[in-house]
C-alpha cells in the first residue's frame, strides 16, 4: 500500500468542498452530495469549513468550475489558509494539474478521498492488497511531477532505458505493481473460495446496505459478537463471517463493506473477492437507515450495485434500521402536497413500504433492540425455507 506518514501532532487539515448544479442534479441533490462529502472529509480526519457551488450545464473540461469561480475559490483558500480543496466528482489528469496551478494547495476528488479512507481502514493483508490495487489504478493516468512519494528509480547505469523519462519510469513501476497485486488477489480469491467451500452447505446470509446504516451493529446483535462499529463511513472493510444459531437453526452470517454513491469502479473491481460473500449468499439482508432523509436514494444506489455484481435476483429482507432516530415534519391538514418520506409518520411509512415493496420488510432499532425479536422470527422463517429445500429429508445440522 502507498505509505503515508502519520503525525498525530499535526493539526487536522481544513478543507473546502466544491460541487456543481447541472442538468443532471439540482441544488437539493448537490447539497445532499456535499453533506456526504463533508462526512467523508470528517471520516478521513479533516475539517470541512466551507463549500462552493456553481451552476453549469456540464463540468468545465479544463478546471471543473468556471474561471471566475476558480478565482473566488483561490482567494478564499489563500485568505483562510485552507489545506485542501475537495471536488465532489472524479477529476481528470489535466483538470487536477490546472486546478493545482490555480489554487496552489492539495486537490482531491471524491474518488481519491474514498480511496484514502479505505487505505486508513484496511486492517488485514487482504483488504490492504485490494485498496493498494485500486489506488495504483487511480494514480496511473494521473501521474505528474508531484508524485515524489512513489517508489521511484533514482537513475544510474543500467537502471533506466535509453531516453526514458522519469514519468515513464513511474508508469512502468506502477504497471508492474498492478500486475503483481492482481496476481496476489487471484491467489487470495482461491484461498477465500476454499474457505467458503470448507464451510459446508450451511445457509449463508449477507448483510448489505449503504455505508453507515448500522450493518455492523445489527451483526453484533444477531451473532452476539463484538465487531467494530462506529458512526463513520466505511467502518467495515473486511468481510466478517460468523456462525449463528436461531432456535435450532444454524447459518452463516457475513457483514460486508458499505456501498456509496459514485463508488469508484476500480474499488468495486478490486474488492471482487470481498463481494463474493454477497454473490454466494442464499439470502441478503438489505439494511436501510430510515432516519436518513435520502434513504430512498441510498436504497437505489445499493440496488444498482447489487445489479452490477449480478445478485439482484437473490431473496432480500429489507430491514429499516434506526427507527429510534426517525423524525419527520408533520404536514398541515390543509397541505395538498403529496406525502413524502420527509413528512410521513413512521406508521405511515411502514404501511407505504410494506405495500409497495416486493420484498419482506421490517422496521427496527439495532441500538435499542426494538422489534428485534420480530426480525429474528422473520429471518428464521426465510432461512428454514432454504434449509428445508437443501436438506429435504434431514434434521437441522449443527
Amino acid at each position: 500500500m502507498i505509505e503515508r506518514q502519520v503525525n498525530t501532532n499535526i493539526e487536522p487539515e481544513k478543507a473546502v468542498l466544491v460541487g456543481l448544479i447541472t442538468s443532471k442534479q439540482d441544488k437539493f441533490k448537490v447539497d445532499e452530495y456535499l453533506d456526504e462529502l463533508a462526512f467523508l472529509v470528517d471520516t478521513a480526519g479533516g475539517i470541512p469549513v466551507h463549500r462552493f457551488i456553481q451552476v453549469l450545464d456540464y463540468p468545465n473540461p479544463k478546471t471543473y468550475v468556471g474561471v471566475g469561480k476558480l478565482d473566488e475559490i483561490a482567494f478564499y483558500v489563500k485568505e483562510k489558509e485552507i489545506d485542501m480543496v475537495v471536488f465532489d466528482d472524479e477529476l481528470g489528469p489535466s483538470q487536477i494539474r490546472n486546478i493545482e496551478k490555480a489554487l496552489e494547495c492539495k486537490i482531491l476528488d471524491r474518488t481519491n478521498l474514498i480511496l484514502d479512507i479505505f487505505a486508513r481502514r484496511a486492517k488485514t493483508s487482504h483488504a490492504k492488497v485490494q485498496v493498494e490495487l485500486a489506488q495504483y489504478q487511480y494514480i496511473l493516468p494521473r501521474l505528474t511531477r508531484m508524485w515524489t512519494h512513489l517508489e521511484r528509480q533514482r537513475g544510474g547505469i543500467g537502471l533506466r532505458g535509453p531516453g526514458e523519462t522519469e514519468i515513464e519510469t513511474d508508469r512502468r513501476i506502477i504497471r508492474d505493481k498492478i500486475a503483481l497485486l492482481k496476481k496476489k488477489l487471484v491467489q487470495i480469491d482461491k484461498q477465500k473460495a476454499t474457505q467458503r467451500k470448507n464451510r459446508g452447505k450451511l445457509v449463508r446470509v449477507a448483510l448489505v446496505g449503504y455505508t453507515n446504516v448500522g450493518k455492523s451493529t445489527l451483526m453484533n446483535l444477531i451473532s452476539k459478537s463484538d465487531i467494530f462499529a462506529e458512526d463513520k463511513l466505511f467502518a467495515t472493510l473486511d468481510t466478517t463471517v460468523r456462525k449463528v444459531v436461531i432456535e435450532n437453526l444454524p447459518f452463516l452470517l457475513s457483514d460486508t463493506v458499505g456501498f456509496i454513491r459514485k463508488l469508484p469502479h476500480d474499488l468495486v473491481e478490486s474488492f471482487k473477492s470481498t463481494l463474493d460473500e454477497v454473490r454466494e449468499s442464499d439470502i441478503l439482508i438489505h439494511v436501510v437507515d430510515i432516519s436518513h432523509h435520502e434513504f430512498e436514494d441510498q436504497i437505489k444506489t445499493v440496488n444498482e450495485t447489487l445489479l452490477d455484481i449480478g445478485v439482484a435476483d437473490k431473496p432480500v429482507i429489507m430491514v429499516f434500521n434506526k427507527i429510534d432516530a426517525y423524525t419527520y415534519i408533520k404536514k398541515d391538514e390543509d397541505d395538498l402536497l403529496p406525502a413524502t418520506e420527509n413528512n410521513m409518520s413512521l406508521d405511515e411509512l411502514k404501511v407505504s413500504w410494506m405495500a409497495k415493496d416486493n420484498h419482506p420488510c421490517i422496521f427496527l432499532s439495532a441500538l435499542t433492540k426494538e422489534n428485534f425479536n420480530a426480525f429474528k422470527k422473520l429471518l428464521y422463517d426465510h432461512i428454514s425455507k432454504v434449509h428445508s429445500i437443501r436438506y429435504p429429508y434431514n434434521d437441522y445440522l449443527y
